[in-house]
């Protein structure tokens, strides 16, 4: 690892509410929020009253009353998360982008263009502020964990530089959910055992995490609160997965539920393996209960797949077989679709009809033809006159819609 901290990690603050009140400055410094059954996001002045991404928007109203709902200009927010990131890359071609608006870069060897780690971080929150108009704070460490820490410690609108004489200090100090990977359901196990802080992390012993966390999670853990991450920036990374998922409330785990669900998932999910020319062989669903409790399934395929259809298919049977095993679940919440171990170039491979057992599953079958067939041409449809232009019937009917799919695409990752 690095001895000097030259790893900064940008984070555009309260983004897309930030946007927001950007394009109208009537909203300024008034409270907020993207969305309308459901907040996407919220600026600064509504957090303050306790509204949170993911609220019902009739929660969020009660928490504060002022509240203003916005519908939200999505192709605005890829238009300034781009130009932001532009900005990081004038400075250094090391940049790692992890979502539309933040990412890493490592600025160890332009120190002698632009002067200090601290200077360039300074140097990028000023451009971002002036041409964008758009606050950013930015976080300066020698590991990417703590550079991402830090930036979280900056907010709102602020920079803040990790010495790495004292990086331990810093870091052991923080409540430990601002770890990554230390999500709700992490923080409260370890709330349960008195784990409050990432000092308090570091100090527990790695038995004792990897039995609450699982092995993997608990080692990972154990290493990031002593700042131990050795990763590099991975730019121009390219995704190896494609997923999509939908909070649906509180719905029965019935056909009539969860057939137009996965449906429309997997049409997310497809199209975007189609255009990129990566199918991939290993399909994986997750599905969240009633009381949030979360199962997952999975089947790896002789063959990759980008068909929507056969996708969906094979989905349902994975949603079902958790559904049997777990026959006291009447109540779903969730529903997830992932596509993993992507080809990296494919080309069809057709199949003589044999009569096999999976032939269904198999894209160079009749069938698997039929259906790439029929996908290519919704594909040709939707380039020219849009996604709404032409669907899937029942992927459009008891669907939940209300987090909309532009939203959603501005969290998808390059294929």
């Amino acid at each position: 690892m690095a001895m000097t901290a030259t790893i900064l990690h940008a984070d555009l603050d309260a983004f897309y509410a930030s946007v927001e009140q950007l394009l109208d400055p009537s909203l300024r410094g008034r409270p907020i929020a993207v969305g309308g059954g459901v907040v996407l996001a919220a600026s600064y002045e509504a957090k303050a009253f306790g509204v949170r991404s993911g609220m019902q928007g009739r929660q969020a109203r009660e928490l504060c009353p002022q509240l203003i709902f916005v519908r939200g200009h999505f192709k605005d927010y890829q238009r300034l998360g781009d130009a932001a990131i532009k900005v990081i890359g004038d400075f250094t071609p090391l940049v790692e982008r992890i979502s539309i608006d933040e990412a890493f870069a490592d600025v160890a060897g332009c120190t002698h263009l632009f002067g200090a780690p601290a200077e360039i971080a300074a140097a990028i929150r000023q451009r971002v502020r002036t041409e964008l108009g758009l606050p950013i704070s930015v976080g300066v460490a020698r590991t990417k964990h703590l550079a991402k820490i830090a930036s979280q410690v900056a907010k709102p609108d602020g920079l803040v530089v990790v010495d790495p004489d004292t990086e331990l200090e810093f870091l052991h100090e923080l409540a430990v959910e601002l770890m990554w990977g230390v999500g709700p359901v992490a923080k409260a196990r370890l709330a349960e055992i008195g784990v409050l802080t990432i000092g308090q992390l570091a100090k527990t012993p790695g038995w004792s995490l990897e039995r609450l966390l699982g092995p993997a999670a608990g080692e990972k853990l154990a290493a990031l609160a002593w700042n131990r991450d050795p990763r590099q920036l991975k730019p121009h990374r390219r995704a190896r997965s494609a997923g999509a998922q939908s909070a649906i409330g509180r719905k029965p785990a019935e056909q009539q539920v969860i057939r137009p669900t996965l449906l429309h998932l997997a049409d997310r999910i497809a199209a975007r393996l189609r255009a990129k020319s990566r199918p991939g062989r290993t399909v994986t669903v997750r599905v969240r209960f009633g009381d949030l409790n979360s199962v997952t399934r999975s089947v790896t395929l002789r063959a990759p797949i980008s068909a929507t259809v056969m996708l969906a298919k094979l989905a349902e049977e994975l949603v079902c077989a958790v559904l049997a095993d777990h026959p006291d679940e009447k109540i779903i919440s969730l529903l997830a679709i992932s596509v993993s171990h992507l080809e990296e170039s494919w080309d069809l491979e057709l199949e003589l009809p044999l009569g096999l057992e999976d032939e269904a599953r198999r894209p160079g079958s009749r069938l698997g033809m039929a259906r790439w067939t029929a996908d290519c041409a919704v594909d040709k449809i939707r380039d020219r006159f849009g996604w709404d232009a032409i669907g899937y019937g029942s992927a459009t009917l008891g669907v939940s819609r209300l987090v909309p799919d532009e939203f959603r695409k501005l969290a998808e990752k390059n294929l």
